[in-house]
């Protein structure tokens, strides 16, 4: 079955709109800061979906855009202005960055409760030792996911195609931690198909449209795609959807699935200082 994201989203969005204006009623709008510092379109994108969503739900939200001549000290000094501001509950770091920008040093600048994408050093060895913390949202969207369609994944085999610090390598650590016995794969993987074809839960993430297919996939098999690339043909997933339909029990698609929406989503639970 064709997973219908968008309904699983709707859900969750009626349920943080609820959160917002509880919080509203004791004097408390949640903030976001949004920070972008690269010419990537994409990006531009991805600013734009998490605005409207903002909007939707209630979130208060600012944006800090850069130019090529910005230099890491200029967003590490706006980063600590964000880090101190009261009335800021949650700053994103839009990546990529420009390439003379470090990643790492500008993510760790973050105040980690201020985080929403978990990728400081802190919130990521949280996940690691299985401490609750801010989990990146793409993996947690996946999660969110799962558990709508009641699928069990403790016990179960998941099987994670992609190991960036964004997707693959949360998204492992996570179902870790849900009780799953986690397979890694990656561009130096041999016979991958003998991994794929072992997992009861495929998470594939690798920007290569049409990776999967339908003979690399285990009957009944849960297979969220994770995968977005852009083509002649329009956009694409890394998994042969209709193909694999036929066989997994479940599968995302692409457009429509998880990058489609969770990517824009506001990950950030509130605490009594938001």
């Amino acid at each position: 079955m064709i997973v219908n994201v968008k309904e699983i989203v709707e859900r969750k969005k009626n349920d943080l709109k609820d959160r917002v204006k509880k919080l509203e009623k004791n004097g408390i709008v949640p903030k976001l800061a949004i920070i972008k510092a690269s010419d990537d379109k994409a990006s531009e994108v991805y600013i734009g979906k998490k605005r409207n969503l903002c909007k939707e739900i209630g979130v208060a939200e600012e944006e800090y855009i850069f130019d090529e001549n910005v230099s890491q000290k200029d967003i590490i000094s706006t980063i600590q202005k964000l880090n101190n501001d009261l009335s800021v509950h949650g700053i994103l770091v839009q990546l990529p960055l420009f390439k003379h920008l470090n990643e790492n040093y500008v993510l760790d600048a973050l105040e980690p409760k201020k985080d929403v994408d978990g990728l400081t050093k802190l919130n990521f060895g949280k996940l690691v030792t299985g401490e609750k913390g801010i989990i990146p949202c793409t993996p947690k969207g996946i999660l969110t996911i799962l558990q709508s369609l009641d699928v069990d994944i403790s016990g179960k085999n998941v099987t994670v195609v992609g190991r960036s610090i964004l997707v693959g390598k949360p998204a492992s650590l996570l179902m870790l931690s849900k009780g799953a016995t986690v397979t890694v794969c990656h561009s130096k993987t041999e016979n991958l198909k003998e991994h794929t074809k072992n997992a009861d839960i495929l998470i594939v993430a690798v920007g290569h449209p049409g990776l999967i297919t339908k003979d690399m996939v285990k009957k009944d098999a849960t297979v969220i795609d994770v995968g977005i690339t852009r083509t002649d043909d329009g956009i694409k997933g890394d998994v042969d959807t209709f193909e694999v339909d036929k066989l997994a029990k479940y599968v995302t698609p692409v457009p429509g699935g998880v990058r489609t929406y969770y990517r824009s989503f506001f990950n950030r639970k509130c605490n009594r200082n938001c």
